[in-house]
């Protein structure tokens, strides 16, 4: 039986020829690996000596991330396979090759098959490709392209889980997927890397188990047989506070509770719950860890099934326990010992329960396809006027902090190609930018890591071309494109000096000029990490006359001038919502913007559900009020509107950390304007959380990638997903038939009327400017919808005469029918 069910159906498989197969055979069991190292200084309490309270730099993640699956029982056959055994024996320089399975000059593909012996909630795979010898003679023999299937008898197969390209370095490469019960795991290589020899090679290949599918915690409560209240205050609650620093802890005050000990998670709902990870106490007392335990859930709190039970290790690490899925809406934890036998007592520092969340059909809460694998965290992204989406990272492809290149990805939404390529000639690492689409249809980047500088990408030409230099070097800023075609920039302290990031603007003829009278400080939030937070990630929307109105994240909103040196002034408070940093806000028709989630600080901070509309009148008139809250808080997501109006809101944290997947927000959510309410979409296979991306594809589906960079932390996501809304799917999860547009002008002017052809009626069309994304800004996608006159030919279209309303640029043009099914775009350039 399969563990987790948002992925697809290991029934649907097909057979494969099999070529040249190795087998190894795994023995069972999925360890759970420590999060990463943190920086922890703690303080005794005087009230209980035996307890401390600990300020943490970072709060580790709950261990979310696929995690390896151990390989010590892992065994191979005589002869070949003797050789198979180098893959997997923790040495890089031993080498598994090919070629000693199939003969030289055999064409590919070439597979490399496991045997788990036992089912495993596969939901990944690494390879470290044999280490380059220097002498140019190809003998790494890389594997490019891949495939990854999965089985449960080693004879019939599934669809692929997983393909892509693995770029031509010996650094490790990692692949993962939605999860899946599987016993066999195939990696086959397609072809080899820099047109080598046939023969592919591995010097280390692991699987990866599905360790954390955490449910969202919002609105759960938690009760215990017993908590200490006298000597300190450690309700079972803790537990589910996304904090390290806090416990639940079992009455110790004489005279103390005696084991066993138990807490029980009500869940508010019905879910399908296939497990529960356990995080002892992170303080510097090893009081209270568990040791034998038993698991129980309940449908209605009353009558419990036993689901699980063991001993657990006495360390402070998360402990995790996967199970048979069993419906439940209450999950019971029993400490039968103490694992170091220290006493009576029991504590937890967090509890996340594992399962399928919310269960929907693909008509009511769309479709995740299977992860594309990316040479890199795609951080950063924008859509092009060619139908591709270009992505990239920083110095490195998995970390950042470097200078004078950037690593970059584009991807091919009509073939499913992604092609990596290194920009070093503008000498700028653009990591952490202001991202511009220009109106002709080039993309400005500037700031980041390198923070005076300033680059432009030609997607007709393919070049990268050096930009001028800033005037005010800045990271995490925001900049907006204008009705003029300059761009607007503001805030960003988080490199080039802290403070001072006044308003500066760019133009085609003058490059970067300093606002001197656009000051900052309007807009700052009270972030507890002070300007170098405060000013980070503005929500900028160009409007009529050239002027931008800064829509958050700070709680005060203000209008800015970019004529002459500039101006502010106040635009009114965002209704009652607090400063709303790593939140979002998308223009989803003319001055009409949604506001989403985010959290009152930076980071170590609870995320709000909040949604508000922001209405624009004329050219500076404000009004804004609260709607009805998303089911999940949120804080590191991203938002993308549809074709339709309505706005998906993907990812992020209910807990807003850095660089953890703890608290993750896997649920999609997608807001429909007619009834200012959210409907819960499936949930995607990846988490993405802070460093995390989403675009509007031009066929009205959703690109969403990355989350992570980090260098070797456990949370990299080298992948995208594609999210395909409701509006596409029928209820069995076929495809709907979509109307199409068989002739648009390729370019239209302000005021113009347009003649537009589709092969159907329709009834009504809109505009969506082509997005761009990083650290959850993307203030160049807005929407403007058109009402059709039915005309001889086909339909005329109005374009708006102001061009604070439509800013000048590239748009995606979709007609819909009555039904609200979208076309797949065409491009048309407003000028």
């Amino acid at each position: 039986m399969r563990l987790f069910n948002n992925g697809g159906s290991l029934r649907r498989w097909r057979t494969l020829g099999p070529p040249a197969v190795l087998l190894l055979l795994l023995g069972l069991g999925v360890a759970v690996g420590q999060p990463p190292a943190t920086t922890r200084v703690t303080t005794p309490d005087a009230a209980a000596p035996h307890l401390h309270a600990p300020a943490w730099d970072i709060v580790p993640a709950a261990v979310a991330e696929p995690l390896p699956v151990s390989r010590a029982r892992w065994t191979a056959p005589g002869g070949a396979g003797s050789q198979a055994a180098a893959a997997f024996d923790d040495d890089p320089d031993t080498v598994w090759n090919s070629a000693e399975e199939a003969p030289p000059g055999r064409a590919l593909p070439h597979s490399f098959v496991i045997d788990m012996n036992a089912n495993v909630p596969v939901a990944g795979l690494t390879y470290l490709p044999r280490r380059a010898n220097g002498n140019g003679n190809g003998l790494e023999r890389r594997i490019a392209q891949f495939r990854i299937e999965l089985s449960d008898d080693g004879a019939t197969w599934s669809e692929p889980v997983a393909t892509g390209t693995f770029a031509d370095d010996d650094t490790l490469k990692s692949t993962t997927f939605t999860p899946q019960l599987a016993r066999f795991v195939r990696l086959t290589a397609l072809t080899p890397a820099g047109g080598g020899m046939n023969p592919v090679s591995a010097a280390e290949i692991n699987v990866l188990a599905a360790a954390d599918l955490a449910l969202p915690r919002t609105g759960w409560t938690a009760t215990a047989s017993s908590f200490e209240n006298v000597s300190a205050n450690t309700p079972p609650g803790n537990v589910l506070d996304g904090s390290t620093a806090t416990m639940w802890h079992s009455k110790y005050s004489a005279p103390a509770d005696a084991l066993p000990n138990d807490i029980t998670i009500d869940m508010k709902a019905t879910k399908t719950v296939t497990g529960l990870s356990y995080l002892p106490r992170q303080d510097a007392s090893p009081n209270g860890r568990i040791g034998q335990y038993r698991i129980d859930v309940s449908a209605n709190g009353t009558s419990w099934t036993a689901v699980s039970s063991g001993t657990w290790a006495d360390s402070n690490v998360v402990k995790t326990v996967t199970f048979t899925g069993a419906s439940a809406r209450y999950v019971r934890l029993t400490a039968l010992t103490e694992a170091g036998a220290r006493g009576q007592w029991t504590s937890a520092a967090e509890i996340n329960i594992h399962g399928s969340g919310t269960t929907t059909t693909p008509s009511t809460g769309g479709r995740w396809g299977a992860p594309i694998t990316f040479p890199l965290v795609p951080v950063a992204a924008a859509m092009l006027p060619n139908g591709r989406l270009l992505t990239w990272s920083s110095h490195k492809a998995d970390s950042f902090g470097g200078s004078g290149l950037t690593v970059t990805a584009t991807y091919n939404p009509v073939t499913g190609a992604v092609t990596q390529r290194t920009v070093t000639n503008t000498g700028h690492d653009m990591f952490c930018p202001g991202i511009s689409a220009l109106p002709d249809g080039r993309v400005l980047v500037s700031g980041g890591d390198d923070a005076g500088k300033s680059s432009i990408y030609n997607a007709t030409t393919d070049t990268w071309t050096t930009g001028p230099a800033l005037a005010i070097a800045r990271a995490y800023q925001s900049t907006t494109t204008l009705s003029d075609g300059r761009v607007f920039s503001i805030g960003g302290s988080w490199r080039g000096g802290q403070g001072g990031k006044h308003g500066e603007i760019w133009s085609a003829t003058g490059g970067w000029q300093k606002l001197s009278s656009a000051p900052v400080t309007p807009m700052l939030t009270a972030d507890r990490q002070g300007v170098y937070r405060a000013d980070n990630h503005a929500w900028l929307f160009g409007w009529s006359g050239g002027r931008v109105l800064q829509a958050g994240p700070s709680k005060a909103m203000n209008w800015y001038g970019t004529t002459g040196n500039g101006s502010v002034t106040a635009a009114g408070a965002r209704a009652a919502d607090p400063d709303a940093m790593n939140g979002t806000a998308v223009m989803y028709d003319a001055g009409k913007i949604l506001t989403l989630g985010g959290a009152p600080h930076y980071q170590d901070s609870s995320a709000t559900a909040n949604a508000h509309v922001i209405s624009i009148s004329g050219t500076s008139t404000v009004t804004t009020r609260k709607v009805g809250s998303m089911a999940y808080a949120r804080a590191y997501h991203n938002s993308v509107v549809l074709p339709d109006g309505k706005v998906l809101v993907v990812g992020g944290q209910a807990y807003a950390v850095p660089f953890s997947d703890n608290t993750s927000v896997r649920n999609a959510e997608l807001w429909d304007p007619a009834t200012e309410t959210f409907t819960t979409m499936a949930a995607a296979g990846v988490p993405r959380n802070y460093h995390s991306v989403a675009a509007l594809l031009p066929d009205g589906r959703v690109f969403a990638g990355g989350s992570g960079l980090c260098g070797t932390c456990s949370t990299n996501h080298f992948n995208g997903e594609i999210f395909t809304p409701p509006y596409l799917l029928n209820s069995d999860g076929t495809l709907r038939s979509r109307p199409a547009i068989t002739s648009a002008p390729a370019t239209a002017t302000y005021g113009a009327a347009v003649t537009v052809a589709t092969d159907r009626a329709v009834s009504r069309f809109s505009l969506v400017r082509l997005g761009t994304a990083t650290h959850t800004v993307n203030t160049d996608q807005r929407r403007i919808g058109l009402t059709p006159t039915a005309v001889t030919g086909g339909y005329q279209l109005s374009i708006p005469t102001d061009p604070g309303v439509v800013l000048p640029g590239y748009y995606m043009l979709f007609a819909l029918d009555a039904n609200g099914v979208p076309s797949v775009s065409r491009t048309i350039q407003i000028r």
